[in-house]
């Protein structure tokens, strides 16, 4: 079992429904869900940027990509409706819990200049959004293979009703918010 979910079950769940005076134990927030999407526009002129985007993600993330295709055409861009733009994987499990693992305690620490991440991008609903400039910074990628850098983004979905109960759900599982 993965470190973070046995501490979430041990030391994390207890806690928040104590906090928050949640008497029914499926009531307690947990992670549902972490999705991890890169958008490539310069796929439309090349199509083999996206086999590397699909190698990088599978060695982010330990799991097959799905390519996201394009949903409507947009002339100025030069796209057309089911052009091959992008890649996506969705994690659940003990792979989601790993996944976090690593990104709070290995990946995130080796961003420059790096002060914590905005305590502002929750939805409202109790789901976090954070995007990464560069795929860098995950050790999975080899700097030498890398030809661009990309960025992502990494969405958090969490049962939490609110951003007040997500907030708390992801400080206690260690994600380094920024203090104002």
């Amino acid at each position: 079992m993965a470190r973070l979910k046995e501490k979430y079950r041990s030391e994390i769940a207890p806690a928040i429904a104590k906090e928050f005076e949640i008497k029914n134990k499926m009531a307690i927030p947990k992670l549902e869900k972490i999705v991890v999407n890169m958008g490539v526009g310069e796929a439309i002129g090349n199509s083999k940027i996206l086999d590397v985007v699909v190698d990088e993600l599978t060695a982010i993330t330990g799991q097959k990509p799905v390519v996201t295709k394009a949903k409507k055409s947009i002339a100025a861009f030069k796209l057309r409706e089911g052009m091959k733009i992008g890649s996506m994987v969705t994690l659940r499990g003990n792979r989601m819990y790993e996944f976090l693992d690593r990104l709070i305690s290995v990946a995130l620490p080796r961003v420059r200049d790096f002060r914590g991440i905005s305590p502002k991008s929750f939805d409202g609903r109790g789901n976090y959004t954070l995007g990464i400039k560069e795929q860098l910074i995950f050790p999975e990628i080899d700097f030498n293979k890398v030809d661009k850098t990309r960025g992502m983004n990494i969405s958090i979905v969490t049962t939490a009703t609110n951003d007040e109960q997500a907030r708390s759900l992801l400080k206690s599982l260690g994600m380094p918010f920024r203090q104002n």
